[in-house]
């Protein structure tokens, strides 16, 4: 297993197939191929599952054991079930990041291919809200997240980006995945440095101390010392690396775009290493020159974050005594 100069190891990588989505999050700091309607076979620039194939197979050679698929949307690939078959042939572990709108239809094929586990993205559970944020309806979401529990592709993760139009979503968010086994809930937060709406940021500080305040358990992850809040018999987990270089310190995963271009950080263009073409000595190469170059904090190399602390504070409202029985 390799580690980088700071003495942490790489045990995750996390894949881009593809930059196309059928959403348009108003958040989001990724200017894709174009709306996609349907699933559809891999464009150009995107790799082949056999040239992801061999990135995994470089990948378990060097000791990681985690994979997680991404997009855009992943899930606009025809082909992403015989990718994740031949990914589980080299790593078993097989996560999956989707904004749930086709999974309903295609959440057994993904299992029965070898997939653990979902991340599905929901930021609220009303409809017409849901519509505004992601351009997107929430009803197929629903039918996905629903699927993907019976067909045991647990735990499902709901990731829920937190900025100042989500902010109040945040106690309902809690009550709906406290009301379905298997549901947890993660809290992302937004980053401006990003997408330039500097104004729509929070102070994650406050809702860590809201969180912590109506919490019967706190537990910390080894992943990024992610804080996992017990509420309500909800699991709620904050990814929050803007202005935390505790988070990034404990960071294990190194990431690959949709072209096959390694990353040593998700939040960095200026550290990519071309993987098409090269032998499999030069693959190495790259993945040991990724992985022993990463940075000790992204932040650091950002010029113009913004304070800290923007104007004024928001904090969610309260809690409800007991969960809602929220449908799925």
């Amino acid at each position: 297993m390799l580690s980088d100069s700071f003495g942490r190891e790489v045990t995750d990588i996390r894949i881009s197939v593809t930059k196309r989505c059928n959403f348009g999050c108003v958040y989001c700091h990724d200017e894709g191929l174009g709306p996609v309607a349907r699933p559809r076979a891999a464009h150009g620039e995107e790799m082949t599952p056999a040239e992801v194939e061999r990135l995994v197979t470089v990948a378990r050679e060097l000791g990681i054991r985690s994979v997680k698929f991404t997009g855009g949307e992943p899930l606009v690939r025809t082909d992403l079930e015989e990718i994740i078959d031949r990914t589980v042939r080299q790593i078993p572990d097989v996560s999956l990041t989707t904004n749930g709108s086709m999974l309903a239809a295609r959440a057994e094929t993904l299992r029965d291919a070898g997939l653990k586990r979902v991340n599905i993205s929901v930021d609220t559970t009303d409809p017409e809200e849901f519509r505004s944020i992601r351009k997107g309806a929430l009803a197929p979401v629903l039918r996905g997240i629903r699927e993907s529990l019976r067909v045991g592709l647990k735990p499902v993760k709901l990731n829920m980006v937190v900025f100042r139009r989500t902010l109040p979503n945040i106690p309902r968010m809690i009550d709906f995945a406290g009301s379905t086994d298997g549901l947890k809930l993660q809290l992302i937060q937004f980053m401006p440095e990003l997408v330039h709406h500097r104004e729509w940021m929070v102070d994650m500080q406050s809702v860590h101390r809201w969180l912590e305040e109506h919490s019967a358990r706190v537990l910390v992850r080894e992943m990024h010392h992610r804080r996992v809040y017990i509420i309500h018999g909800a699991e709620v987990e904050v990814v929050d690396p803007v202005f935390n270089p505790d988070f990034c310190s404990h960071c294990h995963r190194i990431r690959v775009t949709h072209q096959g271009e390694l990353k040593g950080c998700l939040n960095r263009k200026d550290d990519r290493i071309p993987t098409r073409g090269l032998d499999d000595l030069a693959l190495r190469e790259a993945f040991r020159q990724v992985i022993t170059t990463r940075i000790p904090y992204y932040g650091g190399y950002i010029t113009d974050l913004p304070p800290q602390n923007p104007s004024p504070q928001l904090s969610p409202g309260p809690p409800r005594e007991s969960p809602s029985r929220a449908t799925v």
